[in-house]
C-alpha cells in the first residue's frame, strides 16, 4: 500500500553521493519561486534527533545494518508526518533531496533487500510524482567528493559502497522515474527536470482542465476570469531554458 498523500506535487531527487542532488534541488526551488509556485525544499537525513544520529554515524562509524535502517525509517516517518504530508496537503510542490530510494540503495548495499526496504517505506511515505535519478560514474563521484574537503572520512562514501549503490539505483523501475545523465552540464540537467515537471505532474496538479495536453491562455475560461491555479504563470516561459 502506498503512503497516504493529498494534493501537491512531490519531487524526489536521488543519486549516489556527488551526483549533484543538492545543486539541482536548489536550482529547482529558485525556478519555482520565480514562477510564483508555492514550493518547499527539504532534505534527508533531517536535522531531527534520528537524522543527527545518522549524520554522526557517517564520521564515527556506521551502525549495524538493521539498526541503521530502523533509524532511517524513524527519521523519515517524522519527516513525512511533520513536513512532507502537511506541505502536500496545502498543495505545495515539495522537493526532497534524498528520499527512501537512497535508503534502499545504501542499506541494500549492506546486504538488506532493497525491494523490502522500498515496500516498508511506501507503506507510510507518499510516492513521488517525479523521481529524478542523477546517474554518474563512481569515478566522477569520488572526484567530486574528494573536492569537498568537508566530506573526507564519510563512511557512506566509500568506493565499494558507491559501486553497490549505483548498481541498485540502476535496477529501479517506476513509471515516474526520470533518469538523467548527471555528467552533463548543470543547466542542461536543470532544464530537463523543469520540462518534465512542467509537462507532467505540475500541470496536472494546477490546471483545471486535466484532459488538456497544452495550455492556451487565450481560450481558457479560468485564465480569462482569473481563477486559474497557475498564478500568473506562462507555461511556455516557465519551460524556457535558463
Amino acid at each position: 500500500m502506498a503512503g497516504v498523500r493529498s494534493g501537491g506535487v512531490l519531487v524526489a531527487i536521488e543519486g549516489i553521493d556527488g551526483a549533484g542532488k543538492t545543486t539541482q534541488a536548489n536550482l529547482l526551488l529558485e525556478r519555482l519561486q520565480k514562477a510564483n509556485i508555492d514550493v518547499l525544499c527539504t532534505k534527508e537525513p533531517t536535522n531531527g534527533a534520528h537524522g543527527q544520529r545518522i549524520k554522526q554515524s557517517a564520521t564515527e562509524g556506521r551502525l549495524p545494518p538493521r539498526e541503521e535502517l530502523a533509524v532511517f525509517i524513524a527519521d523519515r516517518k517524522e519527516h513525512v508526518e511533520e513536513v512532507i504530508a502537511p506541505a502536500l496537503a496545502q498543495g505545495k510542490v515539495v522537493i526532497v533531496d534524498r528520499y527512501y530510494f537512497s535508503t534502499a540503495a545504501y542499506q541494500g548495499a549492506r546486504g538488506l533487500s532493497a525491494d523490502e526496504i522500498i515496500a516498508t517505506n511506501e507503506a507510510f511515505a507518499p510516492e513521488p510524482d517525479i523521481l529524478v535519478l542523477l546517474e554518474i560514474s563512481v569515478a566522477t563521484a569520488i572526484r567530486r567528493i574528494t573536492d569537498r574537503a568537508e566530506d573526507v572520512g564519510n563512511h557512506f562514501e566509500r568506493r565499494s559502497t558507491l559501486q553497490k549503490c549505483a548498481t541498485i539505483f540502476r535496477t529501479l523501475d517506476r513509471p515516474y522515474l526520470l533518469r538523467i545523465d548527471g555528467e552533463r552540464g548543470i543547466a542542461d540537467i536543470h532544464n530537463d527536470i523543469v520540462r518534465a515537471l512542467d509537462e507532467g505532474p505540475l500541470f496536472r496538479s494546477l490546471c483545471h482542465k486535466e484532459y488538456r495536453t497544452d495550455c492556451e491562455p487565450e481560450y481558457c475560461t479560468p485564465r480569462i476570469v482569473g481563477t486559474c491555479r497557475y498564478p500568473q504563470l506562462d507555461i511556455r516561459r516557465f519551460s524556457r531554458p535558463l
